[in-house]
């Protein structure tokens, strides 16, 4: 298969699926999702995203009919449906199937929905443009659910603007991208957002934090400012599908480029840790 989806059991082509209009995912926005790459027709980090994607819906007393191996055992298997072995591997799962009513009853059955589609492990070496905006999203961004309208309008307007991503701040302080994590390297020091209800705690984020400490590197877990940010040494998005790009400007300022030897370390270690776990031969410098 070129694309595959799946919907409760359901395989198809992408373009081929069809979901009930009742789906509240269609109404609501009500689930929740994971994304992240397959290389090798080995699906990467995937304990972690299970994890979180079983977090999420506990958090959104969102009553799943699966367990965790049974759902790591459904998506081993449909990534090897693909013709491709290296696949961007996204899963949701909403409330149920009911007539549109905000309030939700406690024993619906929940859809799942997976998608898989062709994509390579990415270059981390590009440097990227960037702009700011307000955040002015609500107070649950810890949960990985399916409302991104605000998220969406972000992208479209980094998009528009020539940005890879737009930094949202939150009276001053930095708290996230539009969908990565954002993070600054200054005077040889990691820092990051800490892991509250402002930002989504990215896998990306925590092996980036490990990856840190392996090489040396002090990190500290802290709000910074949009000043701060623009006098950093390095500035640092990272998400499932880019574990960790700098940034050359922001809001049309010249930025980072100060500490590349830090930033090369941890984009090396990165990339072995991909390959290494899906089972890829690999250089020193962590390149296939």
């Amino acid at each position: 298969m070129r694309t595959l989806a799946y919907y409760n059991g359901k395989i198809s082509e992408t373009d081929e699926m069809m979901i009930p209009i009742n789906d509240r995912a269609n109404w609501f926005g009500d689930g929740v999702y994971e994304a992240t790459l397959c290389g090798n027709y080995t699906i990467f980090c995937l304990e972690e995203h299970v994890e979180r994607f079983f977090k999420s819906a506990e958090l959104l007393s969102l009553q799943l009919n699966f367990s965790k191996e049974e759902l790591k055992k459904l998506l081993n298997d449909l990534v090897q449906k693909l013709d491709t072995p290296d696949q961007l591997v996204y899963w949701q799962v909403s409330r149920g199937t009911e007539s549109r009513n905000h309030v939700f009853p406690r024993d619906n059955q929940p859809n799942l929905t997976v998608t898989l589609k062709s994509f390579s492990f990415p270059d981390m070496t590009g440097k990227i443009r960037l702009r700011t905006e307000k955040d002015i999203r609500y107070q649950m961004c810890h949960i990985k659910t399916l409302n991104l309208i605000p998220n969406v309008m972000a992208s479209q307007r980094a998009k528009e603007a020539g940005c890879y991503e737009t930094v949202f701040y939150r009276d001053g302080l930095v708290t996230e991208c539009a969908h990565s994590n954002i993070h600054i390297i200054k005077k040889g020091i990691f820092k990051t957002a800490p892991a509250d209800h402002q930002i989504l705690a990215g896998i990306a984020r925590a092996h980036l934090i490990r990856h840190c400490r392996l090489l040396g590197i002090p990190v500290v877990e802290q709000a910074f400012t949009l000043a701060e940010m623009m006098d950093a040494d390095e500035i640092i998005v990272s998400s499932s599908g880019n574990f960790c790009v700098a940034a050359y400007e922001i809001d049309g300022i010249p930025v980072g480029g100060k500490n590349e030897m830090n930033l090369t370390q941890l984009q090396t270690a990165l990339s072995k840790e991909f390959y290494q776990e899906t089972n890829q031969k690999i250089s020193d410098t962590g390149q296939l």
